[in-house]
């Protein structure tokens, strides 16, 4: 049985490793396409469509994992998002942005798989040792979200080697990287869950005050994360930085959001999930503090945007946590993860399209008090559960 397991973190954790390389680097250089090709107000369109993907692939794949179990649901999310970064590189070739919007779409249902994963590996610990599970796996998106936007400029000289125009090069990346995930994800070992009895129901979230609590958190952080995240590439790109400037930039970012998962993990198995959240909350808020103060000052701006990442970290895998505790017994919890995950990446589409409309307009004078006042708003529900029970168990 450890050995099994064994074998499914490991798959879990080389699986997200691999989609967030081909999500890191396809939506980077699709908000750039989608600048040139539509205006700067407009360049979040395609990242907006992977992240719906993200929200509609949540629902549908728990469905099939509900049926037929997590490892079916994980192969084909992964096969979507191959088909989808084959798509999209054949619609930058001829910067047609409808077709490279619908291939992010696709992509997006892959990036719900890797999302997923953390609960298939919190099913396979007990409760005391969840906020390791999740850290792990979480901690496997390093390697590809941090290798991802590195290897832009690589990739698109490989694109030009070939013939084809530099920006095909990371969406070809992105098709060998899901490919590769589908392949790693079909030797999951069983189905990487637990069945748990019952259904389960959305009313779940709103009566528990934790899993409240857990849900506002990781709802505020993705928003903010996804809205300056989503920003930051065209305005760098409109102050002249290159791709390599890019994708440093991203690194630091993306970096800041996986490579310490497994220190978070610790810290929430040991001190519960809320102090971990509100953390994670402060460190956002002084992330958006210096990515306000920094467009076109490559120092700061890469300072703001690991900071912001590893402010995301502490309160994604910290909201993970408390939500995994905060459910009540007998809930299915494949249905309300995925219902949870939908949600937060519905509210997270929003943000991608409004952040470039609003820089577009006033810039991060206006992006970062928005991004401020929903931060305070999830800061003030955490502080209303503070007679509740810890999020540990």
């Amino acid at each position: 049985m450890i050995n099994r397991h064994r074998r499914s973190i490991t798959a879990l954790f080389t699986a997200t490793a691999l989609m967030n390389a081909a999500m890191a680097a396809a939506s980077a250089v699709s908000t750039l396409v989608a600048t040139d090709r539509l205006g700067l107000a407009w360049a979040g369109v395609p990242v907006t469509a992977g992240i719906v993907g993200t929200g509609a692939g949540a629902l549908a794949l728990t469905r099939v994992m509900n049926r037929a179990g997590r490892r079916a649901g994980f192969v084909l999310g992964f096969a979507v998002a191959t088909a989808g970064a084959c798509l999209a590189l054949l619609a930058v070739a001829s910067y047609d942005i409808v077709t490279l919007t619908l291939g992010m779409l696709l992509l997006g249902v892959g990036n719900a798989g890797a999302q997923l994963s953390r609960y298939a590996a919190a099913d396979l610990y007990p409760p005391a040792r969840r906020g390791f599970a999740i850290g792990t796996v979480v901690w496997g998106g390093t390697l590809g979200a941090v290798g991802g936007p590195l290897l832009l400029a690589p990739s698109s000289t490989v694109a030009t080697g070939l013939g084809w125009i530099a920006f095909t090069g990371p969406f070809l990346l992105a098709g060998v990287a899901c490919a590769a995930a589908m392949a790693v994800s079909a030797a999951l070992a069983g189905s990487g869950a637990r069945p748990v009895p019952g259904r389960a129901r959305l009313s779940d979230l709103v009566h528990g005050p934790a899993a409240r609590s857990a849900f506002a958190v990781m709802a505020a952080a993705q928003v903010v994360m996804v809205g300056i995240m989503t920003a930051a590439p065209p305005d760098m790109h409109l102050h002249h930085h290159g791709l390599d400037a890019v994708g440093a930039a991203l690194a630091a970012h993306t970096f800041g959001m996986f490579a310490f998962s497994p220190l978070t993990g610790h810290l929430i198995d040991r001190y519960g999930a809320r102090p971990v959240m509100a953390a994670g909350l402060a460190i956002m808020a002084l992330s958006v503090a210096l990515a306000a103060a920094g467009p076109g000052r490559m120092p700061m701006l890469t300072a703001g945007l690991f900071l912001l990442g590893y402010g995301w970290n502490l309160c994604f895998i910290g909201g993970s946590a408390g939500l995994a505790t905060g459910l009540p017994e007998g809930a299915d919890r494949m249905r309300v993860e995925g219902a949870v995950d939908a949600g937060l990446w519905g509210a997270a589409a929003v943000a991608g399209l409004a952040s470039t409309m609003v820089l577009s307009s006033g810039g991060y004078t206006v992006l970062a008090p928005v991004a401020m006042a929903l931060l305070v708003l999830a800061a003030v529900t955490l502080a209303r559960t503070r007679r509740a029970a810890p999020a540990r168990r």
